[in-house]
């Protein structure tokens, strides 16, 4: 359709999720007649009303929903023809946007992304963080490209590829006395430092443990991994953590791991939008990252 204005998408779109024009405006650091203006100049584009009021609150009409449902895919075919055309400016091969969690951006991702600047200089790569929930709406919302995430990931508009197994083990200070495998009742009585909830890591230890019947007795919750293994060296507790996380020598103080009795263990998948063009920055990046998963130590 000739005139279909990409501010005025994002306009509406953001007056419906944030629920007034004002904060609209404040989002895109406009004035509040400029947002109304640019949803006036889209209705009357379209022919149609897009915007309620209910109470205080702005909402979408059924064909203002219509619309929002469809937001994302136009974002994601504008995106993916800028990808397209990327690899033809002068020295660059594109820009690629990774999710993944805090755990693979310290221990897997600074390989794989050393290799990929020193083979294409001309790449730029930005990484942001979060749990496997919020890299999948960023996905499906075309503000990241690809993500490493942790199992289960589903949706509709995605693609997930499994790739990498990582084992959890327990880990210990040092001078901890421990037998040589940990089950769920060797922890009864420790006190646990454990990962920050909300996220599939500590969904799948607190379910390792309430299998035994174990609720654990958590002191510190923490959203570091780093952090944890510093908590527990020092010797204020014992966590359980993916073994990715657990290489030893990196710590301030020395601390020891042992491996979990039943075996634990997440699995780690690549996803894409489904529509997603696989320009050649795309499509080094996820082979560079299958072939780090695929050549990954697992014991």
């Amino acid at each position: 359709m000739r005139g279909l204005n990409l501010d005025q998408l994002h306009a509406f779109a953001d007056v419906i999720e944030l629920g007034s024009f004002s904060a609209a405006a404040t989002r895109q650091n406009l004035s509040q007649p400029a947002i109304s203006q640019q949803i006036r100049q889209l209705e009357d584009r379209l022919g149609v009303r897009l915007i309620e009021r209910v109470g205080k609150r702005a909402m979408p009409t059924p064909a203002g929903q219509a619309l929002l449902d469809r937001v994302g895919e136009i974002d994601a075919s504008v995106q993916n023809a800028l990808d397209a055309v990327a690899g033809f400016a002068r020295g660059t091969i594109g820009q690629v946007r990774i999710g993944t969690g805090a755990t693979a951006c310290i221990y897997f991702l600074p390989k794989v992304l050393e290799q990929l600047q020193r083979r294409f200089p001309g790449l730029e790569v930005i990484v942001r963080t979060g749990n496997t929930s919020e890299v999948l709406k960023s996905i499906e919302e075309n503000s990241l490209d690809i993500g490493l995430v942790t199992l289960p990931a589903a949706g509709r508009s995605l693609d997930v590829t499994p790739v990498l197994t990582d084992p959890f083990v327990a880990i210990f200070a040092e001078g901890a006395d421990v037998p040589d495998q940990i089950g769920p009742t060797d922890l009864v009585d420790m006190p646990l430092v454990l990962y920050e909830r909300g996220g599939h890591t500590r969904t799948i230890v607190d379910d390792w443990l309430r299998a035994a019947g174990i609720v654990g007795n958590s002191i510190m919750e923490l959203g570091s991994v780093e952090a944890i293994k510093e908590l527990v060296g020092a010797g204020l507790g014992a966590t359980i953590l993916p073994a990715m996380g657990a290489r030893l020598g990196r710590t301030q103080f020395p601390i020891k791991t042992r491996p979990l009795v039943p075996g634990l263990a997440r699995q780690l998948a690549l996803v894409v939008r489904r529509d997603k063009v696989l320009g050649r920055g795309l499509r080094e990046v996820r082979n560079s990252l299958m072939t780090a998963a695929r050549d990954w130590p697992t014991a």
